[in-house]
């Protein structure tokens, strides 16, 4: 990793509190020197870090925001982003699999399930013996979250499960899965419900891993349940409150997204600051031309800006504020901060940034991705104008 980073300017510094400069320092360390070296053989081995997570897990990192009686940290959300900015600098691929497991895959059990639940699954989540994923997604719904066409009947004490779910971050790798499914198609949204159902459960398996331009690293595949019999037990809160449930996580989630999506960022300015001082052309470093000062310059603003506001909206949900606008803010204009800064990335180094023997490349491909996921930027655009009141 380049010597220069943000933080180095005390520009945010008095947003946070010792503890959170504690937690910031000791992930940086931890991420440059275990996920960073790895970074570019995950990705191009399309290979999941597992001993990394399991190291995550002993430095109660993959808890960092659950709390302290199952086996969290207990820290605040502003530590949590942090985390993942930090993680995602190093390895995007990684950060994109640590924030699924905390925000999706295990955040949902905390907030909403019972004690036996939240007893039961978060201290294997938070110490990296599971791996959580949270499946809402489906083949032809997408972006109509309430369009769900997997369903879940009770049989007895069993719920039947039947369907696909699409596009799960983690599902080939996840001990505990967290499913949306449709307990009364009649009720629309309102018919909505949430379950957990554990690996290895018949009926219920990966059925397709997906090839991706970016966040190889971290696996991509369908969900399919074919007559899934699980105990009545495992919804998770009550009948019908899933898509409630689903709106609240994602709520959360898009600040850990615009957090990786800055961390992607920060990585490519960081690349693309040292290059300018080391490459040379008609005599002099490329740094030293106007135009890429101005690419820099840019590139620094934005990425500071996009941290302001995740910071500020990490604040605001650490003082129990509803953040559905900040939260569509921050990760729609941090998504699309760091692919414009990936892009001028790619761009000042020229020929070089169009190959694999430097990381420009993966940035740019792994930037991507925070456009889409957790919401697109076309729905962040319009949760932000209901907001406004159109």
């Amino acid at each position: 990793m380049q010597n220069y980073i943000a933080s180095d300017l005390h520009s945010y510094d008095e947003f946070l509190s010792e503890e959170h400069k504690a937690v910031r320092d000791m992930v940086r360390d931890f991420a440059e020197k275990e996920i960073a070296p790895k970074a570019a053989e995950v990705d191009r081995q399309a290979k999941f870090p597992a001993e990394t997570f399991k190291a995550l897990g002993k430095l109660d990192l993959l808890g960092l925001p659950i709390g302290a009686e199952y086996g969290g940290a207990g820290a605040d959300y502003r530590s949590y982003a942090i985390a993942v900015e930090e993680i995602g600098r190093a390895c995007g691929s990684t950060g994109l699999s640590y924030a699924a497991h905390v925000s999706l895959g295990s955040n949902p059990i905390y907030l909403f399930g019972t004690e036996e639940q939240k007893k039961k699954y978060l201290p294997k989540l938070t110490s990296g013996e599971y791996l959580g994923c949270w499946a809402l997604t489906e083949p032809g719904t997408g972006s109509d979250a309430a369009a769900q066409k997997t369903t879940a009947n009770l049989d007895g004490d069993k719920w039947v499960l039947n369907g696909t779910k699409q596009f799960i971050t983690n599902a080939t790798h996840a001990d505990v899965a967290i499913i949306m499914a449709m307990t009364d198609r009649n009720l629309g949204k309102k018919g909505i419900s949430s379950f957990i159902v554990e690996k290895g459960t018949p009926g219920f398996y990966v059925s397709k891993v997906e090839k991706k331009l970016g966040m190889k690293g971290s696996p991509t595949a369908s969900l399919t349940f074919e007559n899934c019999k699980i105990p009545k037990e495992n919804i998770l809160g009550a009948v019908g409150e899933g898509y409630k449930q689903a709106l609240m996580t994602l709520e959360g989630g898009r600040i850990s997204i615009g957090a990786l999506a800055l961390g992607i960022g920060q990585a490519a300015f960081e690349a693309a600051l040292t290059y300018a001082k080391q490459r040379e052309a008609f005599g002099q470093p490329i740094g030293k031309f106007q135009l890429i000062q101005g690419y820099l310059a840019d590139m620094a603003t934005q990425i500071q800006a996009a941290r302001l506001l995740i910071y500020h909206t990490a604040w605001l949900k650490d003082n129990h504020k509803r953040v559905t606008m900040e939260g569509s803010q921050a990760k729609l204009f941090a998504s699309e901060v760091a692919s414009r800064v990936c892009n001028l990335c790619v761009q000042i180094h020229g020929g070089y940034g169009y190959i694999e023997d430097f990381p420009a490349e993966r940035y740019l491909r792994d930037a991507k991705l925070c456009e889409i996921g957790e919401g697109t930027s076309e729905i962040q655009r319009l949760l932000i104008a209901r907001q406004m009141g159109l």
